[in-house]
């Protein structure tokens, strides 16, 4: 089965996918295109699908890189191959032949890049990353890569949906105690419970920090199991683990 990555307009200039499941190695609950070598799958497998998604954005394995994600505001420039993945959520590069690589399942991955100064990067915003700054801090470590803010494009890629992200009222105070204004982006859902829209909190935050060209692929990862990896959907159908998708990105 061939990779089915999903790609944007507005990155059409880089080497990129938001890469479902399709086309991989994997076997059981992470049947596909697993690319987390966090999770229980044989790392070897986990190995031969990242692989695959490094020979299709044009690089070797070991110009794919990664971090060592924990849901902070961190972003590391990254100017070769990664040995010892260091612990951030956001990577930035201006080095040809360098490919980065995001994991969620349900988080949001965000890629961008500026074209014209020939500067990527990569994003892990789950909620705590998106609400501390770390689409800010990306944009800011291209800066100092020679990138320009109005330059910069930011798409991002499959994402839990409105729909199907239901939180608790503790899980909406930090937000509203951030900035009352967030309190758009929760809907009522039953007894105490609300919805939480995380893509357009994401393309908000964005938004904010004066990028023009920004987007999100429209796609819910919890509702389509047979392209995306979804951590809220194992766990509500009990499964032991889950896979992880990754967004990557190349000069």
């Amino acid at each position: 089965m061939t990779l089915d990555p999903i790609q944007h307009p507005l990155l059409a200039d880089s080497q990129h996918g938001f890469f479902t499941r399709k086309g991989g190695a994997s076997s059981g609950v992470f049947e596909g295109l697993n690319c987390g070598y966090g999770s229980s799958d044989q790392k070897d497998i986990v190995q031969i699908n990242r692989a695959r998604v490094a020979n299709a954005l044009g690089v070797d394995l070991a110009q794919l890189a990664g971090v060592h994600q924990i849901h902070s505001a961190d972003a590391v420039p990254v100017d070769g191959p990664v040995t010892d993945a260091p612990k951030a959520d956001a990577m930035v590069t201006a080095t040809k032949g360098i490919a980065l690589g995001i994991l969620t399942a349900d988080c949001q991955p965000v890629l961008f890049a500026d074209h014209q100064a020939g500067v990527i990067g990569a994003a892990h915003a789950g909620w705590k990353g998106a609400l501390d700054g770390v689409l800010g801090a990306t944009v800011a470590e291209m800066e100092r890569l020679g990138a320009q803010r109005v330059n910069i494009v930011a798409v991002i890629g499959p994402t839990i949906s409105q729909r199907n992200y239901e939180v608790g009222p503790e899980f909406r105070d930090q937000f509203v105690a951030a900035d009352p204004s967030f309190s758009r982006f929760f809907l009522r859902g039953q007894k105490d419970r609300f919805q939480f829209d995380l893509p357009a909190f994401g393309l908000h935050q964005l938004g904010s920090l004066g990028l023009e060209k920004i987007a999100w692929t429209g796609h819910c990862t919890y509702a389509d199991p047979g392209r995306f990896f979804s951590y809220r959907r194992s766990v509500h159908q009990k499964e032991a683990d889950y896979g992880r998708l990754i967004a990557a990105i190349a000069l």
